[in-house]
């Protein structure tokens, strides 16, 4: 990289389920090559749609609405397959009875307020009434029959007696559909690959070895986690044992399904198609 051209920037989601990209990594190797800019999941989908950021977890959903600008890195996901935990709705009346209802959606999310809707419009033919509120529980639910959290508010309340209903989106699409759900992906900009293949190249191995070793050591970003969030020791440990961080068949076929309804209930304006980075072509996967 000459002096001339700008730190490639990546983007890391402030919550604890990304955990295991960035804990190990090794940012002392690409001393003013890279730049860590830290955001909540919607800032993060701005910044990379603005070419602010250039590489990053990034929600699933963003990346659906993006799809001819990004690439997707291999094996790098937020999975989960039935309870992912941090992605909660709190409600005072069952799914069934939300028609109608107003539900408060977090300002910090996309791939989840999308995946609520497509929930309820397709499997419960429910239209509730949606608005976005700052993710504080008690505040959404003084003009709202339900709320939506996601991420660490998700993870504190959860720990809480709320004497609510709560529905794990990813148990419920799982339930639903007999598929995984992949809250974000790994994007990079289709310009970044083209100016620094070999910069890339160095981050997606970085990325990939910060998640081998991560979760090698569990322990560490328990006890972190401890300390930034509370909770108990083995909360924590089921955690990020729970969540799956690769990227393979089976978290591309539930992504698929969530983009086709995505599509078919006008919240993506086309079908994405999951297109693959690697160090010599672009894949395309199709169903």
């Amino acid at each position: 990289m000459s002096c001339m051209d700008k730190p490639v920037r990546i983007g890391r989601i402030d919550f604890t389920n990304v955990w295991p990209f960035f804990y190990y990594f090794p940012l002392e190797r690409f001393q003013g090559e890279v730049e860590i800019i830290t955001q909540v999941p919607t800032q993060l989908n701005a910044a990379m749609a603005e070419g602010r950021i250039d590489i990053g977890p990034i929600s699933s959903f963003s990346y659906g609405e993006h799809v001819d600008e990004y690439l997707l890195l291999p094996d790098m996901s937020v999975s989960a397959h039935k309870q992912v935990q941090s992605i909660l709705l709190f409600h005072r009346r069952p799914l069934e009875e939300l028609s109608g209802a107003s539900i408060a959606l977090p300002t910090t999310s996309a791939t989840s307020v999308n995946l609520l809707k497509i929930i309820m419009r397709r499997f419960y033919d429910a239209e509730p009434e949606y608005h976005y509120a700052a993710p504080v529980l008690k505040d959404m639910l003084k003009s709202a029959d339900a709320a939506l959290l996601i991420g660490d508010h998700a993870i504190r309340e959860s720990w809480t007696d709320t004497g609510l209903m709560v529905t794990d989106l990813a148990a419920e699409w799982n339930r639903l559909t007999g598929h995984w759900m992949s809250f974000a992906v790994c994007a990079i900009r289709k310009q970044t690959v083209q100016a620094h293949p070999e910069l890339v190249r160095r981050i997606y191995q970085a990325f990939m070895d910060s998640k081998k070793a991560s979760l090698a050591d569990i322990p560490s970003m328990v006890k972190d986690a401890q300390a930034a969030i509370g909770g108990t020791d083995s909360y924590w440990r089921h955690y990020f044992s729970s969540l799956i961080y690769d990227f393979g068949p089976e978290q591309q076929a539930g992504l698929s399904l969530y983009f086709r309804y995505a599509w078919e209930l006008g919240f993506l304006k086309s079908e994405a198609g999951i297109q693959l980075w690697n160090d010599k072509n672009v894949a395309q996967v199709t169903e």
